[in-house]
């Protein structure tokens, strides 16, 4: 039950050569009904149409064996009803006569085994029309008869768009249905119907929406009774058209100045003048230019107003500004006054700070007040999640932080404890999510699967024969706090519900839990199938997407999550950071009950430090020979890549898992969580060893990152219990760290996981933090040679330069660790292959050396994190700070599976089935064809000309993760140095 890749950036490869590539489309399947006379021929075909031009079209069929003996030699027919003529065909032979069709497989795909599919791929020109064809069959054999879900996709409104009341807001939808008709469309807000058309173009006006958010979607009905559902697109309705301000609210210093954003909410009839004009407060504080002209063309282009504040060594004032204009509704500008003598990174941090918070920034979803960070004000972007309005436990971890430091610095902290409030509500399942715990056995934690280093080695079976270990924990964290839940985030959600998944099936629910990876070292999130969390069967296939990832003999509905070690570590972090500042400024009550929860959510954690199926960690060699653990004795007390937990959702027939995870990589490590869960009084956990164990894995942890320190300063991958996830014999003279088996790319392989200097600074910082708070010899150790490797590696120039390391190379082994006598590991070497103007790793890494430089005095650490500080400031834009970047990886949207190379989207033979809005699963499916609602996304075209041979697209982000790094990289300069 592997968790995630999270592989920040997917980097770009060359892709084999293929003799045709062929973009996806609309999807087309026909199933089986053998005609008279030939009933041993049963067959099921799927036709693609792909990228179309004004003369021709490329498209590819699967032809599928439903029968149960194999079909020695098939031939398939169609005819073409718009004159289509197949230019090149591939994967088979083809003869074409007028409008008829036959295609017979080549030497190594001319036998059909029972349940297999194969696929021919063709180009072909065309006329006006190309329309599918509708007579498929096998030997004579008409292909027909199957019922597969329509596909529906919403065209209008766009995406984000703002309407004022009396809104008459245009819906509509395209649906079509590959083996019938579409009888009905609906349309939605949320769960309200607003309407229905029975004909295409399937269309509503949707007339006397209140003010407010909505999420609109068409569902289709076919002719056979099945549904689906399109992907939602926001929409916003205004008491009235509006004026806009981002942000809203600003903080100046005294004598300086600073701009606010305005633009129009909606598209105005004609020209508009806005003016300016201050409403209440010192007249000390003014804006300019005193009126911005606006016109149906330039109404959403943002245009700056510049607040000033005087230089007149006054009380610190406010005032109130308001932006006016006929008919429109005013939008208020609030100005708060800094101290002169105020540090310029507290201003930067507050003005950061409020962009990301103002509503129209577009960071957060509103959840009836609790607010729930995207992954990216984007939607377009493929990294770790695989579309940007999913949000992971890295964001909700940043937003606590983001809200820490703005407590720390304005005494405010109800911020903070909202921040907790959303989390728990909305990414740590609640008990209805996780339903059969009670039914868990600790003695019996789960039952072994190996995990395979190709993805075509999936489904992987079941070996209940393989001896696991106990469970050491589950009954004293049941004793701790009266529950068999597990309290710990998972790690993906789907704030839109853009897939459509809902809650446990319902396919309406927001935000939706959901998951990706599952299938071994090599898949990446190019490679990947989304599943849903709780898996009820009610899309996928006829065992939902169980069968993708595990075989077993039947498949009940289950729910099942995965956590991220580092995302949680991080929360404990901040709460200990939290109650530090909040007690500093006598508010520590105020913080204590979400402080509270930081430590029960560490006592879970735990389960990380414990090998996948708690067998006995070192030297850990063959599934069945590998000892079960006892005890403590599965422990390697690191913090690995994941733990995960589930269970069946019948609730009167239940059962229940946990496993741990045997791998450690480098950057989830976090000595300071480990220190304030072992020491602090306020965090320490209430089981019986919780703060034990936190103590013990601190120690571990900072030996871990020195066994893995190469000679040049950069941190190496790793160690496993569990060599290539199924206990495989490592190589020969593998060093070790306790018995774990040096990696230097644990975990995933696509890329090497340690490629990315991220990691670097992630990790790097937890280590770094622990030193400012605690002088750690050990960590100042570590940093002494890290520090100056970074740097060496670091340029900062002129108006906004900057060049940090972006991927490494690592080369030979560290030494065996031995604990009493360190090895110098003379013979690991790490190489830095390029660099990058990453601003969310550029912050990371300045948080390293200004801690690093506020406890051991080192100038130049705190000049280059300055510099990194002041680099990012001259890349600021509307709504946070971002560089732009080139996305060559978007090569790989319709990659389909090469068995040569083992990438590309691996459908097993003869798997079938369909996402919730209709997309098709099988052979052939790519990254694209199975979330066709990227085509609709703003920025698409960018990537469809670049898929048709145009150049990379360059776009700009604004990730999450990054903008509340950035913000709190800002605060620890002013936490470390003040005004200085």
């Amino acid at each position: 039950m592997r968790s995630r890749l999270s592989a920040r950036r997917m980097r770009a490869r060359p892709l084999p050569a293929l003799a045709g590539v062929v973009l996806l489309g609309t999807a087309v399947t026909v199933g089986l009904t053998p005609a008279a006379g030939a009933a041993d021929v049963a067959c099921t075909v799927t036709y693609k149409v792909g990228s179309e031009w004004n003369t021709g079209f490329g498209a590819t069929v699967d032809v599928r064996n439903e029968g149960t003996d194999p079909i020695a030699d098939w031939n398939l027919t169609w005819t073409f009803a718009d004159g289509q003529q197949i230019t090149q065909l591939w994967n088979g032979t083809h003869t074409q006569t007028g409008a008829a069709v036959s295609v017979r497989g080549a030497n190594w795909n001319s036998s059909l085994g029972a349940g297999v599919t194969t696929q021919v791929g063709f180009n072909a020109s065309k006329s006006a029309q190309n329309r599918v064809p509708a007579d498929f069959a096998v030997n004579g054999t008409a292909c027909t008869g199957a019922n597969k879900a329509p596909g529906v996709q919403l065209t209008k409104p766009a995406p984000n768009s703002s309407y004022a009341v009396p809104a008459q807001i245009p819906l509509e939808a395209s649906a079509s249905d590959t083996d019938g008709t579409v009888q009905k469309v609906e349309f939605y807000a949320g769960t309200q119907l607003l309407g229905t058309d029975t004909s295409a173009p399937f269309q509503h006006d949707w007339a006397g929406a209140a003010p407010g958010e909505y999420s609109v979607t068409a569902k289709a009905f076919d002719n056979k009774g099945a549904t689906s559902l399109s992907s939602p697109v926001a929409v916003k309705v205004l008491a009235a058209p509006a004026v806009v301000t981002t942000p809203s609210t600003v903080n100046v210093k005294q004598g300086e100045s600073t701009t606010v954003d305005v633009k129009l909410a909606v598209q105005p009839s004609g020209p508009v003048t806005v003016t300016v004009a201050r409403t209440a407060g010192s007249a000390d504080l003014t804006a300019s230019p005193a009126t911005l002209s606006f016109t149906t063309a330039n109404w959403n282009t943002g245009q700056p107003v510049t607040i000033s504040s005087a230089a007149n060594g006054g009380a610190l004032a406010t005032a109130s500004f308001s932006l006016t204009a006929p008919g429109l509704t005013a939008a208020p500008i609030e100005v708060t006054e800094l101290d002169p003598s105020a540090s310029d990174y507290q201003a930067a941090f507050l003005e950061q700070y409020n962009k990301i918070k103002d509503a129209d920034s577009g960071y957060f979803r509103n959840f009836g007040g609790l607010l729930v960070p995207y992954h990216s004000v984007e939607t377009l972007l493929v990294e770790a999640p695989d579309h940007g309005h999913q949000t992971t436990s890295e964001a909700f971890s940043y937003y606590l932080w983001l809200e820490a430091a703005y407590g720390q610095l304005q005494g405010d902290w109800a911020p903070f404890n909202a921040a907790w409030a959303s989390m728990e509500k909305y990414i740590i399942p609640a008990k209805a999510d996780q339903p059969t715990n009670d039914k868990y056995n600790p003695a019996k934690p789960a039952t072994y699967a190996p995990e395979h280093p190709r993805m075509d080695k999936y489904p992987s079976q079941l070996e209940s024969s393989v001896p696991v270990g106990a469970d050491p924990i589950a009954a004293e964290l049941k004793a701790a706090y009266g529950t068999d839940d597990i309290y710990g985030m998972h790690w993906l959600i789907d704030v839109d519900n853009t897939y459509g998944f809902g809650r446990c099936g319902d396919g309406t629910t927001a935000p939706a839990y959901m998951n990706t990876y599952q299938r071994g070292s090599s898949e990446s999130v190019w490679e990947t199938i989304p599943q849903p969390s709780c898996d009820t069967f009610a899309h996928g296939g006829p065992n939902g997407f169980l069968d993708l990832f595990t075989k077993d003999s039947s498949y009940a509905k289950q729910w099942k999550y995965t956590n991220a070690p580092d995302a949680d570590a991080r929360a404990v972090q901040v709460a200990y950071l939290a109650n530090q500042w909040a007690t500093a400024q006598g508010k520590g009550s105020q913080v204590a009950a979400t402080v509270k929860k930081a430590s029960k959510m560490g006592d879970y954690l735990r389960y990380a430090m414990f090998d996948k199926y708690f067998k006995k960690v070192g030297n850990c060699v063959g599934p069945t020979t590998c000892p079960a653990g006892s005890g403590k004795n599965s422990e390697h007390y690191l913090m690995s890549w994941y733990y995960a937990w589930g269970g069946a959702t019948d609730t009167s027939a239940g059962w229940a898992w946990r496993i741990g995870d045997g791998a450690a990589h480098q950057g989830y490590q976090n000595p300071l969580a480990a220190h304030a869960l072992a020491n602090d009084p306020a965090l320490k956990p209430v089981s019986a060893t919780g703060a034990q164990d936190w103590a013990k894995s601190l120690d571990r942890q900072l030996e871990f990152l020195q066994w893995l320190q190469s000679s040049e300063g950069g941190i190496a991958g790793g160690a496993t219990n569990s060599w290539e996830g199924q206990y495989a014999t490592p190589p020969a003279g593998l060093p070790t760290f306790y018995g774990m088996y040096y990696d230097y790319q644990p975990v995933w392989h696509d890329p090497p996981s340690n490629r990315w200097f991220g990691f670097q600074a992630w990790g790097l910082e937890r280590v770094a933090a622990l030193y400012q708070q605690t002088g750690d010899a050990r960590a100042k150790k570590i940093l002494d040679k890290w520090v100056p490797w970074a740097i060496a590696n670091t340029t900062i120039g002129t108006g906004g330069q900057f060049a940090i390391p972006s991927d490494m190379e690592w080369t030979g082994n560290p030494d065996t660790w031995n604990p009493s006598t360190p090895g110098g590991n003379s013979g690991l070497h790490v190489k830095v292959l390029n660099h990058s103007q990453d601003v969310g790793v550029a912050a990371a890494y300045a948080k390293i050396l200004l801690n690093y430089a506020a406890k051991s005095g080192n100038t130049q650490a705190r000049t280059v994190g300055e510099g990194l500080l002041d680099a990012m400031l001259a890349h600021t834009d509307e709504i946070g700070i971002a560089v732009p970047e080139t996305r060559t990886d978007y090569n790989r949207f319709d990659d389909e599976y090469n068995s040569a190379s083992g990438e590309g989207v691996y459908v097993p033979p003869g798997w079938t089935g369909d996402m919730p809005n209709g997309d098709q699963i099988g052979a052939g499916a790519d990254f694209l064809s199975i979330r066709s609602f990227y085509t609709d996304d703003p920025q698409w075209p960018k990537v469809q000309a670049y898929l048709d041979g145009g150049p990379a697209p360059t776009l700009t982000y604004h990730r999450f993760w990054a903008q509340a790094e950035i913000a709190t990289a800002f605060s620890t300069h002013v936490q470390l140095f003040g005004s200085a």
